[in-house]
């Protein structure tokens, strides 16, 4: 009789069990490349692809777009000791929160037909920094406001005066560097300003779902903490023409949160009100002047800040790279196609003879 002990000195087998999977015996298929079945697959992708590369494009040239770039605009209300004006970007890196002002005229050489969107464009600026993402509280955005802030967001967490710590809201890095030029439009045709629309340039997703503002009173909401750095106002001073536009629900600080992939973005602004008249159609060729209140600098990390009036279309906005994608894919196919095509007759003629 085996006893327990001699029973546990037998040594447990590594042997995998005898299934057709673990054996490594199932069934296995693997496609054979022969001319009959290359050819037709490289034609058929190189005539699929260049109609919808051409289309692509079509729709993208359909899309009207004008692009103003005010980085180094003079100002009109500061002057230097020569009595010349000075550059709004010179101003604004001596002093961040002096204000400067500065209007640039220029020509819409067709009509923007249907709907007109304002964006603002930064070049190297790199919302795509592993610290910079991180730099935000996802809790206090909610509108759960507590005194003690998310460590993310140091060193924009706390303010501290006289050895006293007040909370940031919102704190962090990325809503410390919110955009904060004013972009107005002035249409000389017209005589009268462009109506835009503060609101409506945010995701829903976002406006309904990851921001939101604390129940009750803003003010009273808000009166334990500072606001960021950077900051001419509190957070539930944002917006002075619309209440409901305040908050950690202003579609401004929600579109800049949403930090871009790389370094040269453009961001939605405001868009055109089509229902005012003269501008229920787009707006027309001619004259207008973008007026600009400068307070965001540039000149720390070298960029450049752009003004983009834009349309869409079918497809969204203008982007050809698509197109171009598709038919330089599209046309390699059909000329190596066309090669192996020539290379396989050849070489079949030589096997004959």
């Amino acid at each position: 009789m085996t006893s327990i002990s001699e029973v546990d000195a037998v040594p447990k087998s590594k042997k995998p069990s005898d299934s057709a999977f673990k054996q490594q015996r199932l069934p296995a298929w693997q496609p054979i490349l022969t001319a009959g079945t290359v050819l037709p697959t490289f034609f058929v992708i190189g005539v699929a692809f260049i109609p919808v590369g051409i289309g692509l494009l079509y729709f993208s040239d359909e899309v009207k777009e004008q692009t103003i770039d005010y980085t180094n605009c003079n100002s009109t209300n500061i002057t230097g000791s020569d009595r010349l004006p000075m550059k709004c970007a010179d101003v604004i890196a001596a002093d961040p929160h002096s204000l400067c002002t500065c209007e640039i005229h220029f020509n819409l050489p067709v009509d923007f037909v249907g709907n007109v969107y304002m964006y603002y464009g930064l070049t190297n600026f790199y919302q795509n920094h592993r610290r910079y993402v991180k730099s935000r509280d996802d809790n206090q955005l909610l509108g759960k406001l507590d005194e003690l802030v998310s460590s993310d967001c140091e060193p924009f967490a706390y303010e501290e005066v006289n050895n006293t710590k007040t909370p940031i809201a919102p704190c962090g890095a990325i809503a410390n560097s919110l955009f904060s030029d004013e972009l107005t439009l002035f249409s000389i045709k017209h005589n009268k300003s462009v109506p835009l629309l503060r609101t409506g340039i945010a995701w829903p997703s976002d406006k309904n779902i990851k921001f939101r503002n604390p129940e009750g009173d803003l003010k009273k909401a808000f009166q334990n903490f500072a606001k960021p750095k950077n900051w001419t106002k509190h957070i539930y001073q944002l917006d002075e023409k619309d209440e409901n536009n305040n908050g950690f629900q202003n579609e401004d600080l929600i579109v800049w949160m949403r930090t871009a992939a790389l370094p040269t973005f453009r961001k939605l602004y405001r868009k055109v009100d089509h229902d005012k008249d003269g501008f229920s159609g787009g707006l027309l060729l001619g004259n207008y002047i973008l007026r600009v209140k400068y307070s965001f600098s540039v000149s720390a990390f070298h960029g450049k800040k752009k003004m983009i009036l834009s349309t869409t279309s079918l497809l969204g906005g203008k982007n050809p790279f698509l197109g171009i994608a598709y038919i330089v894919v599209g046309s390699l196919c059909l000329v190596l196609g066309i090669a192996l095509l020539i290379i396989h007759i050849k070489c079949s003629k030589s096997k004959l003879m």
